[in-house]
């Protein structure tokens, strides 16, 4: 079985729910496809100037993304997204261009880091982009958790933290249908 993870690095939504499906994935027999989301493609115009420097930063990281994926280097993308992740989101530091780069070197893709500074990644990252918005969207940000058998992706889950396996299994196991399910639109509540 596969799964698509559309994620921003910059997201701590994300983050939580890329730790959850990386559970799953252990325990399912679950391979995850990583792929681009923008916020500041989903933001265009609309970015507050505090969160300037964290979306230039998961830019750059979106083009490493979208560059070893083409490459058929999921695993990579993974191990860098799992770097950085633990940089910025579980040690409570803002997204930066240095974390990137400590990122890249610590995931061990430094051969692939001139994709960071290469603009023409930026076309595969808005490819990927509007494939996750289209499939979930409007009105959804990031994640994008896309299965196969499923017509449509889904925004999210959003989780408030990462759940336990047990828990972590009930979430997929009764996520899964529902996501194949033709009728199913969206379960939410507010946040707090």
């Amino acid at each position: 079985m596969d799964a698509t993870f559309f994620f921003d690095p910059a997201c701590p939504w994300t983050w939580r729910a890329s730790r959850w499906l990386v559970t799953v994935a252990e325990s399912r027999d679950l391979t995850i496809e990583w792929r681009a989301f923008s916020l500041s493609i989903l933001n265009s115009g609309r970015i507050p100037p505090e969160f300037a420097e964290p979306m230039a930063a998961s830019g750059r990281a979106l083009r490493l993304v979208e560059a070893l994926r083409a490459e058929g280097r999921g695993v990579d993308v993974g191990r860098f997204y799992t770097e950085l992740g633990a940089r910025t989101h579980d040690a409570g530091n803002q997204l930066s261009a240095g974390l990137v780069d400590v990122a890249v070197e610590a995931a061990g893709v430094r051969d692939a880091a001139p994709a960071l500074d290469d603009t023409r990644w930026d076309a595969a990252v808005r490819e990927s982009h509007e494939l996750a918005y289209s499939s979930a969207g409007p009105d959804i940000g990031s994640p994008v958790l896309m299965v196969p058998g499923a017509e449509r992706g889904i925004h999210g889950p959003i989780l408030t933290e990462v759940p336990g396996l047990d828990d972590a299994l009930t979430i997929w196991d009764s996520l899964l249908p529902l996501l194949r399910m033709p009728a199913f639109h969206e379960i939410k509540r507010g946040r707090r």
